[in-house]
């Protein structure tokens, strides 16, 4: 059933998200140019970057060096938002991706977090994120 899902996820990326998969390889291959470590998590391609944050974007997960290297349960996360990508489509970037990164990075919204003690998990393109990927790798995700 693994090896089937991952097949599966796969095939439907090339035209189902390629925007994001556009978006994503261009990333991708700036991460290779600068000799960045990568790894295969089924059939997402994962990379180290230089960046104090870790991003999804279509089948492309970018992980900040220590959480490519030690935290697994973040990488179950990030899965998550990969297979957001492959349910939406091409309205990942809109509905997913563009909300988690204002949520993740304006002041506002960290000041709201803070104040109100909200986990950075609770917004819903996160929460959504972690469900997923726990029903399909049967892993717990970053809480």
């Amino acid at each position: 059933m693994k090896k089937l899902i991952s097949v599966f996820y796969f095939l439907c990326q090339p035209v189902w998200c390629l925007p994001q998969n556009f978006i994503g390889l261009i990333l991708f291959c700036i991460c290779h140019i600068q000799n960045k470590e990568h790894k295969f998590f089924r059939g997402a391609v994962v990379t180290s970057w230089n960046r104090d944050c870790c991003a999804s974007i279509g089948c492309f997960i970018f992980m900040d060096k220590e959480s490519f290297s030690r935290h697994r349960n973040l990488l179950i996360h990030e899965y998550g938002h990969t297979l957001q990508s492959l349910i939406l489509g091409w309205l990942y970037l809109p509905i997913i991706f563009l909300p988690s990164v204002l949520w993740f990075s304006v002041p506002y919204f960290r000041k709201i977090r803070k104040e109100k003690k909200y986990s950075y998990y609770e917004f819903y393109t996160e929460h959504w994120a972690n469900t997923l990927a726990e029903k399909i790798c049967k892993e717990k995700p970053i809480q």
